[in-house]
């Protein structure tokens, strides 16, 4: 099978410089979206018409099995598809797709597929109440005869509720006999990709239909709105189907999953996340409200507590994190590690039951096991030029306030003092202690402000 993905337009509505069908829905542009699913579909080539934007949309979804070809000037669907019949294989149908439909799903083009066959012609048709703007199914009978445009529409013609939605498949040698055949003589001066149905009448070829199971499979993206509305089925979709794997959320329209979230048993989910990139929940997890997650991997018994960032990042079983903590790439944490309010952690790892509780920030570091981190400590790993690396083995104590001015190690059972700026190793088993000597000046006087 060829797939015609028609990804030209301009999109005026969008009021961006963006082409419409790179616009974002649940992170990643409106065409991917198509794309993904066309691709489910296992066709023999994935064609793709731009226009608008230039070569902006082929430099961003480039790949070895997407032919791209450009429309310009655009005149109509129908022109849009003249553009790609070179490219299509004559011995198998042709699938008409839009870029900025991104929501149709393949089990409903697989219904229109095995519909058309080889040698008939099948479109893609929803029922609406307001069928304003869209294309109008006529039928002689229960056949369709013909598709109508809103602004060629007679007034019992736009009466009719069934539209078309402009997905279809056709064989395509006669597909491409009928794009020679097109005209522009109608209100909008274009070539209407439409017209190949009455030509497919009057040619004898059988024509068929078929509908989704939702309407909002069919609905486009032309303006900010719409692609809000879209965000919002899509997100609600994805809410639907965690409830139905047995996934708490306290309110599945305040959830956002831009990427892959697999969930364990007893996973809740508070407010206000959100999810990218690919993440693992494992059995009991907890997010409290307002996380975002991204990348990651969260083993069971884990608790993410509100208004925290993990990127990248891996938490072993039963560890707490945050409120308000920050784990960044390279973060990796054992079992029962705690990572408290306000700590930031980036490239480091830690060993099982680890903790620091507040105010900290841990960057290329290798923290054992049992350690104890105090509020105020700081891995000073950025020399201005090149990272270095902090060694913190187990069982070691750090005091508060403490710098840690790396390449360092903090040996087994060290215990470093409050306050202390380490420069050199601290051994093993001992307490280190590096600060200023505390002095008192009696008599001393505050200075006192200069009247002007």
């Amino acid at each position: 099978m060829n797939v015609v993905i028609l990804a030209a337009g301009m999109g005026k509505r969008m009021q961006s410089d963006l082409p419409k069908v790179l616009h974002p829905l649940a992170g990643k542009p409106l065409l991917s979206h198509v794309i993904d699913t066309a691709r489910t579909l296992n066709p023999s080539r994935v064609c793709i018409v731009y226009g608008h934007g230039g070569d902006t949309v082929p430099s961003r979804l480039a790949a070895d099995d997407l032919y791209f070809v450009l429309q310009a000037p655009q005149l109509g669907t129908g022109h849009a598809v003249m553009q790609a019949a070179n490219a299509l294989d004559d011995a198998v149908p042709t699938l008409v797709l839009y870029g900025d439909v991104p929501l149709t799903t393949a089990r409903t083009l697989q219904t229109l597929i095995d519909k058309a066959g080889k040698e008939k012609l099948a479109v893609l048709t929803v029922d609406l109440q307001d069928p304003t703007g869209y294309g109008r199914i006529v039928r002689d009978d229960k056949r369709i005869v013909r598709i109508v445009e809103q602004k060629d529409a007679s007034e019992s013609e736009r009466a009719i509720g069934e539209v078309n939605t402009g997905i279809l498949v056709a064989p395509t040698r006669a597909l491409k006999i009928w794009l020679g055949k097109l005209s522009n003589n109608n209100a909008q001066q274009e070539y209407y990709l439409t017209d190949v149905i009455a030509m497919a009448v009057q040619d004898g070829i059988p024509i068929e239909s078929a509908q989704p199971a939702h309407v909002w499979e069919t609905l486009g993206v032309n303006s900010k709105v719409q692609l809000a509305e879209l965000e919002r089925i899509y997100q609600r979709n994805i809410a639907n189907t965690l409830l139905d794997q047995g996934v708490t959320l306290a309110d599945p329209n305040r959830i956002d999953v831009r990427g892959e979230l697999r969930c364990g048993r007893d996973v809740s989910i508070d407010v206000g996340c959100v999810f990218e990139g690919e993440v693992a929940l494992g059995d009991g997890v907890s997010i409290g409200a307002n996380c975002v997650i991204r990348d990651a991997k969260i083993d069971r018994g884990v608790t993410i507590k509100a208004f925290s960032h993990i990127d990248g990042a891996s938490i072993g079983t039963d560890a707490q994190i945050g409120p308000y903590a920050r784990l960044r790439p390279g973060t990796e944490l054992g079992a029962d590690v705690h990572i408290g309010n306000f700590v930031e952690i980036k490239n480091s790892q830690f060993d099982a039951h680890s903790k620091a509780n507040h105010l900290a920030y841990v960057g290329d570091a290798t923290v054992g096991a049992r350690v104890n981190i105090g509020a105020g400590t700081i891995t000073c790993n950025y020399d201005g030029a090149n990272k270095h690396r902090t060694v913190i083995e187990d069982d070691a104590f750090i005091g508060s306030d403490t710098q840690l001015v790396a390449p360092v190690t903090v040996g087994k059972g060290a215990t470093l003092g409050a306050g202390t700026t380490l420069t050199k190793d601290a051994p093993p088993d001992s307490l280190t202690v590096s600060r200023a000597k505390q002095i008192s000046i009696t008599g001393w006087q505050r200075p006192v402000k200069t009247k002007k």
